[in-house]
């Protein structure tokens, strides 16, 4: 089945590839009413740019080199995976949490509150300064709520988030940034994988039940993808060339197994909202394991970083000229390609959403 639309997909990027990047399915008119985003580094937009005591971001060349808006902050040498999803929903580039607070950006077609570090868990992610922990990007969509709430009727408001989508994406800094940092951490030794599997779960299940609290019902929440295959736990862990590190996979799986049951559990328990699961581990897995056909000639290195396989991207490193034929941007964010290719599996695809795509839940 993946084959068959792994075969069906490149013929339509070979048709696609003159153009550039353009969305599969692009619409004129958005979708939803809004889209709120929750998450770390793969969808931070430049939330951490503002923070002096922060070793989180990404505001200076070369990222941002190929994106017309420059280094705002993403984590890549363009647009990153929710800005393409937006794109496919008709919505404009959904504004930072911070660029609604320090510049008055619109909030009216969504916020994004994603924090580079940040997991579920209050601490993690520290070690490298300030970063914003889910429940305080719930808190500052309360702020943002309050704002809404200044221009609607109540009814009125009631519609419109009932009618928003939540894109949420968490997890996997609570291992990269936390149980796998034993030095730093002390989780591993407090926590037995499964236990901490457990407690990251219960955690975020309330933070989940407290945006649907206040009024949000349609929710697309992402699995933890395969963390062993970035480049810095290759290197670190010293995986074979173009292999992926098993124990650190592993470690998010148990996360995931718990995830898919938990999703179900809250379309049985909450009649009139809606909640749907993205098996990121296995597409980000699909796409590695795929990736000459999907036109990658390096997928365990990165374009921009020291040290080859491995990398910091430092402020003026020269990135690598091919920057399309590489999965990796950096040691442990995709490239704009990628995150084009993933966001187009994502959109409309039964084979990686459960029990309904984005685009499906946009007319229920």
């Amino acid at each position: 089945m993946r084959a068959k639309i792994m075969e069906t997909f490149l013929a339509v990027l070979l048709l696609m590839s003159a153009a550039g990047y353009i969305a599969l399915e692009a619409t004129a008119e958005p979708q939803f009413t809004a889209m709120y985003v929750f998450g770390d580094s793969l969808s931070d937009p430049g939330n951490n740019i503002y923070f002096n005591d922060t070793l989180t971001k990404a505001n200076y060349w070369p990222y941002g080199i190929d994106s017309d808006i420059g280094a705002t902050g993403r984590f890549s040498n363009g647009r990153i995976l929710v800005d393409f999803i937006g794109e496919f929903l008709g919505f404009p580039l959904i504004p930072s949490y911070a660029d609604t607070v320090a510049k008055g950006a619109d909030v009216l077609l969504g916020v994004n509150y994603a924090s580079a570090g940040a997991g579920i868990l209050e601490e993690t992610g520290h070690h490298f300064g300030h970063v914003i922990p889910l429940g305080q990007q719930l808190s500052n969509f309360k702020t943002t709520l309050n704002q809404l709430s200044n221009q609607m009727q109540e009814e009125e408001l009631s519609n419109y988030l009932a009618k928003a989508l939540v894109f949420v994406d968490m997890g996997a800094n609570d291992y990269l940034n936390n149980y796998i940092l034993p030095g730093v951490y002390r989780s591993m030794s407090t926590y037995s994988p499964q236990q901490f599997a457990d407690l990251l779960i219960n955690l975020y299940t309330g933070h989940i039940l407290e945006l649907q609290s206040l009024g949000l019902r349609k929710f697309f929440i992402a699995e933890v993808a395969p963390i062993g295959c970035i480049p810095f736990i290759t290197v670190s862990r010293l995986t074979p060339s173009g292999k992926c590190e098993t124990y650190s996979n592993n470690l998010v799986q148990i996360f995931n197994s718990r995830l898919k049951p938990l999703v179900y559990r809250l379309n049985s328990d909450h009649p009139g909202s809606v909640f749907t699961l993205c098996a990121s581990f296995q597409l980000f897995m699909d796409v590695h394991d795929n990736a000459d056909a999907y036109g990658f000639k390096v997928k365990d290195g990165a374009c921009c970083g020291l040290g080859g396989r491995k990398g910091a991207c430092l402020p003026n490193t020269v990135p690598c000229s091919n920057r399309d034929e590489f999965i990796f941007w950096d040691d442990a964010h995709p490239t704009q390609a990628a995150n084009w290719i993933l966001a187009n599996l994502i959109y409309n695809n039964t084979s990686y959403t459960s029990p309904v795509t984005i685009q499906q839940m946009a007319t229920m």
